[in-house]
């Protein structure tokens, strides 16, 4: 969809640009364009080979998931974590390969069995730690909806694969055209609600929080707890330390009004159920640890 990055011509043979400029070419001829992720991997030959590798594997190659499927779970899995450009691409994959265009108005108007990955996709994305057999015996119990277990390994390798390419699309700062232009695009959310390294600059937004507000705030909470310690005794400054630490991770996961205002990003929320389930810390100090699922 753009044009190839100049750097790739000019550099030689031995500096990976050949081999960038193949891959690129190999990446047009197959999907008929080249994304923003492609082009910016094209910096780096040896990921981008095995980087393009495995988009054609999970998303051209033969598999148990049709393809328009495919690219419907992808969209599942970027909208978890508010990532608009995974989301409008896919939505043009999905359309490109025959997908049906009522299913894009929302997760409401796919198939039960897409749908009944909603839960799982939401703990991946989140807190993965959750997972437990039951939520893999009942994708796969039988009955109409059922998943089978080779169509279920697809869908979770896509899912997780999604949410971690989220995550380096963020770090990037990969934009769509629109959102480049200054069209009309959803902003990225904070990492406060989602624990990963999304960032509202990497979409040109401010994400809707003030800054010194929240140094404002921080301050606030660490002198409530500076007076909280001459109510107690025996704490050690150490210990004082650790609190407020606690207290400033928890006030960075705490979801910003942008996040949970339901007139903004609306063409990601309507592929999300629960959305404002995000990330929350693994264990707390004094807490028994969570369960966790383990295959080996």
């Amino acid at each position: 969809s753009q044009p190839f990055p100049s750097f790739l011509t000019l550099q030689s043979p031995q500096e990976g640009g050949e081999g960038s400029l193949q891959q690129l070419l190999d990446a047009f001829v197959s999907a008929g364009r080249v994304d923003h992720v492609a082009m910016l991997m094209g910096l780096h030959p040896q990921y981008l080979s095995s980087f393009w590798k495995t988009q054609c594997l999970l998303l051209r190659m033969d598999g148990p998931l049709p393809y328009h499927k495919r690219h419907y779970i992808a969209i599942m899995a970027a909208a978890r974590h508010r990532c608009s450009y995974l989301v409008g691409l896919h939505m043009g994959e999905f359309l490109q390969v025959g997908g049906d265009p009522a299913w894009l108005r929302g997760l409401r108007c796919a198939p039960q069995k897409l749908r009944n990955l909603s839960e799982i996709n939401k703990l991946l994305a989140h807190r993965p730690w959750l997972v437990t057999k039951e939520h893999i015996e009942a994708l796969l119990k039988p009955g109409e909806d059922s998943w089978s277990l080779a169509e279920l390994v697809q869908a979770l390798v896509l899912l997780t694969h999604y949410h971690s390419l989220a995550s380096f699309v963020f770090g990037c700062g990969i934009r769509s055209e629109e959102e480049q232009d200054g069209g009309p695009g959803c902003r990225a959310p904070s990492a406060r609600s989602h624990g990963t390294p999304a960032s509202d600059d990497s979409m040109g937004g401010s994400g809707g929080t003030d800054p010194v507000q929240e140094v404002e705030v921080l301050m606030e909470r660490m002198k409530l707890l500076q007076e909280k310690q001459l109510e107690e005794e025996g704490v050690t400054q150490e210990e004082m330390v650790k609190r407020f630490e606690l207290e400033r991770t928890e006030r960075l996961l705490v979801p910003s009004s942008d996040v949970l205002d339901p007139s903004l990003q609306s063409n990601i929320r309507c592929f999300l159920e629960d959305p404002e389930f995000g990330y929350k810390d693994f264990t707390r100090r004094g807490e028994q640890a969570p369960p966790t699922f383990r295959a080996q």
